[in-house]
């Protein structure tokens, strides 16, 4: 087996040299790297990160535990995360816990099921010896039992943190619903509908506050008749559009793109268009609300940038650094045709 002293040997450099080479440090010329790096391809050379780590007491490896990739959050949540790391030197290790394709939403509250494939999980992330961890959660919410008993520092990925020394990057919900909504408010509609998601569900609760806030502003009254709680997902709210489209409303702030995506069905199968006969802003800017007829108005979610702000905070946390126990991070209003002015 090829040894780094071999590689050494072949380039005529030192072995600190080579090993700064292979771990990104930028302390020699660019054509001793490029030599170095042709030899270590041609003889299939790849660092041994468990030996490294022994000796180091770090292996360089960050450990992301998503809940289920499947969800459209968190594949660019994951990205964002190991961008970071690419540019810190850094590899990623990648469990996908597949708690949705399991269970659907059975596993919440059973911590039987939760900890049977979370406990595995956290357990090979600690023989890997991974320098930290972070968790991807589904969809926010509060988290009270990350077990933390192997002492890794750990940082938490769209949802709420129960545990002190465990932070938190999660989305501004209030603030997000009361800019969708003050849009709506500022091209002039004061009746304005609510296609909501489940009614405890953190997000729904936080996206009402927002649309109560902006009406306040507005100095509108807040009409909790003109709120339904559809749930997430198309079908449930082509289900409750009928419903709410009888209301006395000229425009409607959907809590998801999917639920915006069920009141389109439903105009289209009575001869009526979002942006012309109601005015429709969704929530998530997925990659249908622009195909969607037309374009749909939209607060983005910024996916990326809180896998980026995770990790930084993980980086920091590992550091020895002081961290926010929580952090904020905005959504951005996406402009398309669905909204017109009263």
């Amino acid at each position: 087996m090829i040894t780094l002293k071999d590689i050494a040997k072949e380039c005529g450099v030192s072995t600190a040299t080579v090993s700064n080479i292979l771990n990104g440090k930028n302390k020699v010329s660019e054509e001793t790297r490029n030599r170095v790096l042709k030899v270590v391809n041609e003889r299939g050379y790849k660092l041994n990160y468990v030996a490294q780590g022994l000796r180091k007491q770090k292996t360089q490896t960050i450990g992301v535990i998503a809940e289920d990739i499947a969800q459209f959050t968190t594949p660019e949540i994951i990205e964002g995360i190991m961008e970071v790391c690419e540019e810190r030197g850094y590899r990623t290790i990648v469990q996908n816990l597949r708690l949705y394709a399991r269970w659907q939403d059975l596993w919440f509250d059973n911590d039987k099921m939760y900890y049977s494939v979370m406990n595995p999980a956290v357990q090979e992330m600690a023989s890997i010896r991974v320098d930290g961890i972070v968790y991807v959660a589904g969809h926010a919410r509060k988290i009270h039992r990350f077990p933390n008993d192997n002492q890794i520092p750990s940082v938490l990925a769209y949802a709420y943190s129960q545990e002190e020394e465990v932070p938190s990057v999660v989305i501004d919900d209030e603030e997000a619903a009361r800019v969708a909504v003050d849009y709506l408010i500022k091209r002039g509609h004061t009746k304005i509908g609510v296609m909501a998601g489940e009614q405890e569900n953190i997000h729904t609760k936080l996206r009402i506050l927002g649309y109560q806030k902006a009406l306040y502003d507005a100095g509108i009254l807040y009409n909790p008749e003109l709120v339904t709680y559809a749930g997430w997902g198309k079908e449930l709210s082509y289900n409750a559009a009928e419903a709410l489209l009888q209301k006395d409303i000229t425009a409607i702030f959907s809590m998801s793109d999917r639920n915006a995506g069920g009141i389109y069905k439903y105009l289209f199968e009575h001869g009526k268009q979002a942006g012309r006969d109601i005015s429709i802003i969704g929530f998530d800017d997925e990659m249908i609300s622009d195909f969607m007829t037309p374009g749909l108005t939209t607060m983005r979610i910024d996916l990326l940038g809180i896998g980026k702000k995770a990790i930084e905070m993980l980086f920091d946390k590992m550091e020895g650094k002081e961290v926010s126990r929580e952090i904020k991070m905005p959504c951005r209003l996406i402009e398309r045709a669905s909204v017109s002015n009263v």
